[in-house]
């Protein structure tokens, strides 16, 4: 089989393996990449997946990095079928939209600042309509059913205790003469004990398996102290008067904060009267659909939804679905808390209170899940002083507080007592979905516990895989990582500074208000220069 990494190569977003066997060729994933400017336009590359000629997509679950390119595909030509679980299903159905829209929106806006400069209108990476036409393609899977969605290969998705619908694929090929392979997919694998979801299922036997490291070089803290920490950063805000913002993915860290929101209230942790908004269309409908699939969730969940309690509920919550309301949160007084999307402040109404939260000294701006290189959120994580928020720079002055104990994901312990299952000693492991630091301390700790060969594969590298041979790898890096020339820029640099200078007498006999506006323009230059130098 050839295995062609797409996206979540040394990187946690683009989550997309490109498969060729049995004659068939045929993905894992399709998710969108996420991050800076240049990471985002891989987005764009459509060639490299080659959708007509996609015959299906397994989708472990509806997360957008793991699912966000599918409508994509679709309006690049892809027709084929896209295998998931029913919650996945339901999921998909609101996240690709969300997703749609937010192109739409964000070309149109685009568009109207290139044609103010003269410029072309810009084309959205794909449309409702293409969102739309993902649906009629899905076929949903039980966990634990067996599908052949191709002559000589079957799938089965268990149970990843991620998110609601979660999987991991175990995948069968038969192909070179009737040797049957076994390869094991793990998507996003969840944490045992998590908050509503089951724990993850296990599996013992594999020829190869994809494995996650998000967190393949530390642990998480437990939920008890991740609690004390989310009640401390409301008493903080709280005595203050101002608010307390978490960005929190729409599936899955919502309805967990929610949850934990739920028991603080019943344990007296909450100021009696505090507003909570749930400022996102795209985690309310999610919620409902959280609502309606208790059969993914976990015993204890159960157990409280039978004795008439909502586990989702807290006292004065709110929602808030226009953008009216959303924008009436701000120009509220007092103190309260906020849960908004994007969870990577990248995009969604968590700008906005951003904005209005991030420079007031007594707010508190509440991490509750991963934050991917070069997104806002991993800026200011990292210690930013500011961030430009929409065109305009602003002061990091809110207390910042990350949990960790609410994540979806494994950490490096649990991940690895998750692997002590696989009893094949010849066992090759791929390191994906995460980040290469990560990787290398989790390759490592593999390789000294189980004796498994490890690859940290890079990104758009391809591996034909063979049993009883060592993976035969090519990857074209300038196409992966197309080389900088740092002499050219600086050197293009230093010629206009020079052509200022030989301009200067020039500059001298415009009028003074005209020098006054050359200037301020060249103290902005410097100013953006200097940041940049700091940055390094």
């Amino acid at each position: 089989m050839n295995v062609k990494f797409l996206g979540a190569a040394r990187t946690v977003t683009g989550s997309c393996f490109m498969l060729e066997a049995a004659g068939a060729r045929f993905a894992v994933d399709c998710g969108m990449h996420q991050g800076n400017a240049e990471i985002e336009r891989r987005n764009l590359g459509a060639s490299v997946y080659d959708p007509p000629n996609v015959k299906f997509f397994l989708i472990t679950h509806a997360h957008i990095d793991h699912s966000g390119l599918l409508p994509r595909m679709v309006k690049k030509g892809f027709r084929g079928k896209i295998y998931t679980t029913s919650a996945t299903r339901d999921l998909l159905e609101i996240m690709l939209l969300d997703s749609a829209h937010i192109q739409e929106m964000e070309a149109e806006w685009q568009s109207r600042r290139e044609q103010r400069h003269g410029g072309k209108r810009s084309d959205p990476l794909y449309t409702v309509r293409d969102a739309q036409a993902v649906m009629p393609l899905i076929e949903t899977v039980p966990y634990g059913a067996v599908i052949e969605p191709t002559p000589g290969v079957t799938a089965s998705f268990q149970d990843a205790g991620h998110i609601l619908g979660a999987a991991f694929i175990e995948l069968w090929v038969k192909e070179n003469g009737g040797v049957r392979t076994k390869y094991v997919f793990s998507g996003d694998l969840g944490r045992p004990d998590q908050l509503l979801m089951k724990d993850p299922a296990t599996i013992s036997q594999a020829d190869y398996l994809f494995m996650e490291s998000t967190y393949g070089d530390r642990d998480h803290k437990d939920q008890s102290q991740s609690r004390e920490e989310l009640a401390e950063a409301i008493a903080y805000s709280q005595a203050s008067g101002e608010k307390i913002i978490i960005p929190a993915f729409a599936v899955e860290r919502t309805q967990e904060v929610l949850y934990i929101l739920h028991q603080m209230s019943k344990a007296g942790q909450l100021p009696a009267g505090m507003p909570i908004y749930l400022d996102s269309p795209l985690a309310i409908r999610a919620t409902q659909i959280f609502r309606k699939h208790p059969e993914f969730m976990d015993p204890e969940t159960n157990a409280m939804i039978a004795k008439g309690e909502d586990p989702l509920g807290v006292p004065n919550l709110r929602f808030t679905e226009s953008t009216e309301d959303s924008r009436r949160i701000n120009e509220s007084q007092g103190s309260a808390i906020v849960i908004s999307a994007s969870g990577m402040c990248n995009a969604g109404r968590i700008k906005h209170h951003l904005r209005h939260n991030l420079w007031r000294k007594g707010a508190s701006i509440v991490f509750v899940g991963y934050q991917g290189e070069g997104t806002p959120g991993r800026k200011i994580v990292d210690g930013a002083k500011k961030i430009k928020l929409f065109g305009e720079d602003v002061a990091i002055e809110a207390r910042i507080f990350t949990i960790g104990g609410f994540s979806a994901h494994a950490g490096q312990s649990q991940i690895l007592a998750w692997m002590t299952h696989f009893k094949n000693p010849n066992l090759k492991v791929f390191l994906v979905h995460g980040e290469n630091a990560a990787q290398q301390t989790l390759a490592a700790l593999i390789r000294e516990r189980f004796g498994f060969a490890v690859y940290v594969p890079e990104y758009l590298e391809t591996c034909v895989l063979k049993a009883g041979v060592e993976p035969a790898v090519t990857v074209d890096r300038e196409l992966a990582a197309p080389s900088i020339d740092w002499s050219y820029l600086l050197t293009d640099a230093e010629a206009k500074l020079a052509l200022l200078k030989d301009r200067l007498a020039k500059v001298k006999t415009k009028p003074w208000t005209a020098q006054t506006d050359l200037r301020d323009r060249l103290l902005e230059i410097d100013k953006e220069l200097m940041e940049l130098v700091s940055e390094i």
